[in-house]
């Protein structure tokens, strides 16, 4: 594991101090890796990880809510299906509790930043088993140099900001591999166009 005195911190690592979520680092690791039970993927991991953000500033904000509650919250502010008066409603409910959800929502992470954390910060990598298969590796590959461009970024940011070259902000970097179907126009994020095999146009071409 890289030294943490040498470094900032990640997203996910201050995430996991500010929020109280000290196991949670152990248990993204295990998920991922398999680690004797079938792995989790990259996406659920943020998703779950996001959920227990949430939780967690609803008990320091004094309240307390089932899990099931939890998810429907969770889907609610974050689904683009959920009505906007649906959304409104729950964002009401929750900043009468007193939780600040323009910072929760701040907080919460993308698949993109639990694989570099999980890589760069951790040293996890997937079995050698699991990494057979061409597609995933592919995949792998790809959020791999993703990941290393938003550390390279994050890098260069701090350095010119501590020269004065830049203003000296936090700032934080978002690097999103997208794609577009030259034959419909459809616009995906890399990762779901492999996971589902390519667009849809072309499954529903060949069908």
């Amino acid at each position: 594991m890289t030294d943490g005195s040498s470094r900032r911190q990640t997203k996910v690592e201050r995430v996991i101090d500010e929020y109280d979520l000290e196991s949670w680092g152990d248990r993204l690791e295990a998920k991922w890796v398999g680690d004797g039970t079938e792995r989790t993927s990259l996406r659920d991991l943020a998703a779950e990880f996001n959920r227990a953000v949430l939780r967690a500033a609803v008990r320091d904000a004094g309240g307390s809510m089932v899990e099931s509650d939890i998810e429907t919250l969770y889907r609610t502010l974050t689904d683009d299906d959920v009505s906007r008066s649906e959304t409104v409603r729950k964002r009401r409910e929750l900043e009468r509790t007193g939780v600040d959800i323009d910072a929760v929502r701040s907080d919460f992470v993308t698949h993109q930043t639990i694989y570099t954390y999980l890589t760069n910060v951790r040293d996890a990598s997937l079995p050698e088993a699991d990494t057979d298969d061409r597609l995933e590796r592919k995949t792998e590959t790809v959020q791999r140099l993703a990941g290393r461009t938003q550390v390279v970024t994050e890098s260069t940011l701090e350095e010119l900001g501590n020269a004065g070259e830049i203003a000296d902000r936090d700032y934080e970097v978002f690097v999103d591999v997208r794609t577009i179907c030259g034959n419909c126009g459809a616009d995906y994020p890399i990762a779901t166009l492999l996971d589902q095999g390519g667009c849809d146009c072309e499954l529903a071409d060949s069908s």
